[in-house]
């Protein structure tokens, strides 16, 4: 960024000394004639985030950015001109053959000791931020009954288990009309089993069924939370000793008030910063995502990593461009070889749907000054920080390892935080640019702009401004400190995200790939 703290002047930011593009950093852009202090002058109007040319680029020559090429010029760009989205031809995706070797074993930083947080310890030794009565469902038809029951259970139950934070149904439109059987199905399965055995949810389990679907409620019982011959945990509408949709409903009811009870006996504790699991993710991003929200969050996401938590990053199509960036990051090359697995996976699953990375890229990044999914990409994997990736998770699989995990997701907000939830998130941080009042009722969701003339509009919303970094209010550290910071005190119930204030959050999503019958 141009040395110049003035806000009238112009002034732009220029990520690596080979980057032949910067992006304008005033806000509502600048008009002609400007001139930034190193002698470059605008040709023409340029919106902020959208990229200028730092110097004339030939037709067909790399247009680069993060220091990484991020498309060719598809004719003549002059010095001081827009580069517009029309005028960058998207790149080959990067062939996964020949691609950079872990680098195994790493040198890391010293170990961040001495963090705790309050949280709440279950049997099988994780620790939630969060203690919430999940109710499971077999199939969507149990649905609106199940929202029903919760409706009661909130009034009637809940003013009785105060240490209860809240009572969640897990509705999700699967269950029957699918191929069941067929390879695709794992995914939305395991994404259910696994949901049950998030740490915020205390172990306590709980199906609704309905009893004629293709998914019955005895197949979404965790492994080793219960037996598939033991029908304590699930209830099933069709049940022929229920009478009437009140009988149904009490039956509900009464399930939850005893799992309310063993519930509302926990009792926050102090556990080690290393028993936290952290999603990161992005929505509404702009070109200011790659420098100021996802750095910062990069950087409080390395020390989670000293200080021994597990930290998961995820969004296939958000990280394909830059999968020779990560490889080279893997602990081993058998993490490096499952990086590349979940990029062919998901490379040949767009295949079959007519369609690639591309149609990743939304009207609203776009806008914000992303030209295509390349740019997108090279902003993203930056919030993953700088650790070495220790392990992979195929989508909706649980977490089983500290430190830094790619957890293979689509990149749609809802089915990421999900299937992030599956594996084994308590606390989220989510980055926008454009804004989204985007929140799950799961965990604490933090979110952190990349401007903050979007954190001054939304000031009861974004819950931390990572744009005092554009601005020189504040460095990545400083920022990155505050977010690590923040994520403590949510997941000891200190503070309360703008979600969680609000009560705000959206629906659970599955991914399933297979068919529908």
């Amino acid at each position: 960024m141009q040395d110049n703290t003035q806000a009238s002047k112009p002034l732009y930011i220029r990520l690596r000394a080979n980057d032949n593009v910067a992006i304008v950093a005033n806000k509502g852009g600048l008009q002609p004639g400007a001139e930034f202090a190193g002698g470059l002058r605008l040709i023409e109007q340029i919106p902020q985030g959208h990229k200028v040319a730092l110097e004339d680029i030939a037709a067909g020559e790399p247009i680069r950015r993060y220091g990484e090429v991020i498309g060719h010029a598809a004719k003549p760009v002059a010095k001081g001109s827009w580069v517009k989205e029309s005028l960058v031809l998207m790149p080959e995706a990067p062939s996964l053959s020949n691609l950079p070797q872990a680098r195994g074993a790493q040198i890391v930083q010293e170990p961040l000791e001495g963090f705790t947080f309050e949280g709440y310890r279950n049997p099988d030794g994780s620790a939630g931020t969060k203690n919430i009565l999940a109710i499971s469902t077999s199939v969507q038809c149990v649905a609106g009954t199940v929202d029903f029951a919760v409706k009661r259970i909130r009034t009637e139950l809940l003013p009785k288990y105060p240490n209860v934070d809240d009572v969640v149904a897990v509705t999700h439109a699967y269950g029957c009309g699918v191929a069941i059987n067929a390879p695709g199905a794992a995914v939305p399965i395991r994404t259910l089993q696994n949901l049950a055995r998030n740490p915020n949810f205390g172990g306590e389990v709980m199906i609704v069924g309905l009893g004629c679907e293709k998914l019955q409620p005895e197949l979404l019982l965790p492994e080793g939370m219960a037996s598939p011959a033991d029908d304590s945990d699930i209830m099933r509408m069709q049940d022929e000793s229920l009478t009437g949709f009140g009988e149904i409903v009490d039956s509900i009811v009464a399930m939850a008030d005893k799992r309310l009870g063993t519930l509302n006996r926990r009792r926050r504790e102090t556990c080690p910063a290393a028993d936290l699991v952290v999603g990161l993710q992005c929505g509404g991003s702009d070109a200011f995502s790659g420098v100021t929200a996802n750095p910062a969050v990069g950087f409080a996401a390395d020390l989670l990593v000293r200080a021994g938590a597990t930290v998961m990053f995820s969004e296939v199509t958000e990280v394909r461009d830059a999968i020779h960036l990560l490889t080279p990051r893997a602990v081993n090359q058998g993490v490096a070889d499952a990086l590349i697995r979940e990029m062919d996976w998901y490379d040949r699953y767009l295949q079959t749907g007519e369609a690639d990375r591309s149609a990743n890229t939304t009207p609203g990044n776009k806008t914000g000054g992303l030209s295509n999914i390349v740019e997108k990409a090279m902003g993203s994997v930056i919030k993953s920080g700088t650790s070495p990736i220790s392990g992979v998770l195929s989508p909706g699989e649980r977490v089983r390892d500290k430190g830094l995990i790619f957890a293979a997701t689509p990149a749609s907000d809802f089915i990421c935080g999900t299937l992030q939830l599956a594996s084994g998130m308590t606390m989220h941080v989510f980055t926008t640019g454009r804004g989204t009042p985007y929140g799950l009722a799961a965990a604490p969701v933090i979110k952190v702009s990349t401007r903050s003339d979007l954190s001054e509009r939304w000031h009861d919303l974004i819950d931390v401004d990572a744009g005092t970094i554009a601005t020189g209010k504040a460095t990545i550290e400083d920022v990155g400190w505050q977010i690590f910071n923040l994520i403590l005190d949510v997941a000891s119930g200190r503070k309360k995200t703008w979600s969680e204030h609000w009560g705000i959050h959206n629906s659970m999503a599955l991914f399933n790939p297979g068919p529908v019958t």
